[in-house]
This record gives C-alpha cells, structure tokens and sequence, in this order.
C-alpha cells in the first residue's frame, strides 16, 4: 500500500446534506453538515471522503488547510487514477 493520491478539497461546512463531488480539474468540492468549530467540519469531511471513496477513514489525511475552506487530502493505498475512477462511479 505504497501508492498516495493527493487531492485538492474547496469545503462547504453547514450544509443541509453530506455531498462529496468530483469537480472537472479533479478536485473535490464536498458539502458537510458539521460546523466549522473545533475541527467538527474536518473530521467530517475526512469520513465523507472515506465513505465516497470506500476505504477506511484512517487512511484519509488533511495534510494542508486544516483552517481554510481550501484544503489538501491525502489518500493512501490509491493513486490518483483510481481515486477519479472511484468517485466518477458513485
């Protein structure tokens, strides 16, 4: 599990429902319902992204922008490939 995808994420907190969205460039834009407080919005968008993806939630990690609606994830055991294909299904 040597392979690490990294993905661009614009973060939407407060959201009436939990959307992850594959955007044409390959970045993401996803929609949480959690709150921008005490990294709630984080930690949900890390176990959105897991969800969408199928992969355990340990295995996703916010590497840059953990205050900023624009942030950095990195996806381990996939390349960037397979996270787009992975996303465009569902």
């Amino acid at each position: 599990m040597s392979e690490t995808a990294e993905v661009r994420v614009r973060l939407t907190p407060r959201a009436a429902r939990t959307t992850v969205e594959l955007l044409a460039d390959g970045s993401l834009a996803v929609r949480v319902g959690a709150p921008p407080v005490d990294g709630r919005a984080n930690t949900a968008l890390v176990k959105a992204v897991a969800r969408a993806l199928g992969i355990a939630p340990s295995r996703v990690r916010l590497v840059r922008g953990e205050r900023s609606r624009e942030k950095t994830l990195r996806i381990d055991g996939l390349t960037a490939a397979e996270l787009r294909a992975r996303l465009a299904q569902g």
